[in-house]
């Protein structure tokens, strides 16, 4: 009987220490899981969508200015295969006067002032051509210098001679026209190449930090800015 007892009284203070551990073990525990979770700052919380909104109006603009470049190329290619038409229409027509200006004129004397008549004519065939933007402002300077044109030549040579400067005229404007669409057609592959980068951009940021896809709402807005076709 008596070495039970003295069991029971050795055994009391160890059970009582465990028991404090315990409870102090549950109380940290309980402590832990009351105390706030941390959360982001409220200017984190703001800069999220306005950082955002600014990749959108970003690609936003982007898209503008690749639309806008794309249909200047369109244009310009509309302005070669103008250019082209009015080249071959004055090619034809050089070659119509040259085969005119094989045939031999008739030698004759010719009555006085003829030779200002025959200025007068090709400075005012040169002039109207002029106008008709089928002549150049340096090439009518020229004709009327007089250099590289001869005023006393009969009005039929000088047609030929005004018709193949209308196609060199013409010839310049469709190579002119071929490089502006070249430099058109680069400007709108950058364009282009740019509005890619700004969609994906603006995907990325759309996606939270710390995730691999977005989530909710934001995978639908994101989809529309993954380009298909730029």
């Amino acid at each position: 009987m008596e070495t039970a007892l003295h069991s029971f009284f050795v055994s009391v203070p160890y059970a009582v220490v465990l028991w404090l551990l315990m409870l102090l073990a549950i109380a940290v525990a309980v402590s832990l899981l009351g105390a706030p979770r941390a959360v982001p700052a409220a200017e984190t919380i703001r800069a999220e969508p306005d950082r955002v909104r600014r990749a959108r109006e970003t690609a936003d603009r982007a898209a503008a200015t690749a639309e806008r470049r794309r249909a200047e190329w369109i244009a310009a290619q509309d302005a070669v295969e103008a250019a082209w038409q009015e080249f071959d229409a004055a090619d034809q027509a050089a070659r119509q006067a040259a085969k005119a200006a094989a045939y031999p004129l008739l030698s004759r004397r010719r009555k006085p002032g003829e030779n200002a008549d025959r200025q007068r004519y090709l400075h005012h065939a040169a002039a109207e051509a002029c106008r008709r933007r089928d002549l150049s402002i340096a090439q009518l300077n020229d004709v009327f210098a007089h250099r590289g044109w001869n005023p006393r030549l009969h009005p039929v040579l000088q047609e030929g001679v005004l018709r193949a400067a209308v196609r060199e005229h013409r010839r310049a404007g469709y190579q002119a026209a071929v490089r502006r669409e070249q430099q058109a057609w680069q400007a709108a592959e950058a364009a282009a190449e740019t509005l890619r980068d700004r969609r994906l951009a603006a995907a990325a940021a759309i996606v939270r930090p710390g995730t691999e896809q977005p989530v909710a709402d934001e995978r639908r807005a994101a989809e529309q800015w993954i380009p298909a076709a730029a």
